[in-house]
């Protein structure tokens, strides 16, 4: 897959650690890379409607014939018949809302029912220790699956100090495998506009190769 995803990331949600830039922890490089770009584009999407520059890279992805691929062609294809316009009003309703979004992208509201609530609580504790802070300005609750998909990114990139595999696997299992699927699966069914169910899509089948990743024996 010839994938333009590596500029998509702006306006990131965290301040790395910085004693963890060019560590090597004994990772994939080549796959990590690519999981980087997956965990970006997905958080930059979450966040904020794709503008004219971002909708032309994801119009030039080639996706192969894996199902990661494939869900990478649908939403290629979809950006190249996309209007910006209606991608921001669906971006709008979904995600912001007036009074209410459609969704609420937080790991509190999947697992209790409740904005802020306890898992928050443990995914900051889990931040503190990992030396990862919220970067000045970004007002979003830290389990948004923006910045969770961005703290995934730090993983695969090697940027959080002493951090490994196991605490990335474990970050994983504790904070975006018991809910966010079903966010994607969400947005895959609710969205009016093909683009978000084409993301949504994208997202639910990229949270499962994760899952299974994680799942085989170290």
């Amino acid at each position: 897959m010839r994938a333009a995803t590596a500029q998509v990331l702006s306006a990131p949600g965290w301040d790395e650690a910085p004693a963890g830039k060019g560590l090597n922890l004994g990772f994939d490089d080549e796959v990590d890379r690519a999981r980087a770009q997956e965990y970006a584009l997905l958080a930059r999407l979450l966040l904020h409607p794709p503008d004219r520059e971002l909708l032309g890279l994801l119009a030039a992805i080639e996706g192969d014939g894996t199902q990661l691929g494939r869900a990478h062609s649908a939403l290629a294809a979809v950006a190249r018949e996309s209007d910006l316009d209606e991608i921001e009003r669906d971006h709008f309703r979904l995600f912001i809302g007036v009074g209410r979004s459609e969704l609420l992208p937080y790991a509190s509201y999947y697992l209790t029912g409740f904005i802020n609530e306890r898992p928050l609580a443990r995914l900051r504790g889990d931040l503190r220790r990992l030396g990862i802070e919220r970067a000045q300005g970004n007002t979003e609750p830290e389990d948004h699956g923006a910045l969770l998909c961005e703290v995934m990114a730090g993983f695969a990139l090697h940027a959080y100090g002493t951090a490994d595999a196991k605490a990335q696997s474990a970050f994983f299992e504790t904070h975006l495998k018991p809910w966010l699927g079903r966010l994607f699966l969400d947005l895959e069914r609710s969205a009016d506009c093909e683009f978000y169910r084409q993301l949504g899509r994208l997202g639910r089948v990229f949270i499962e190769i994760e899952t299974e990743a994680f799942a085989l024996p170290a």
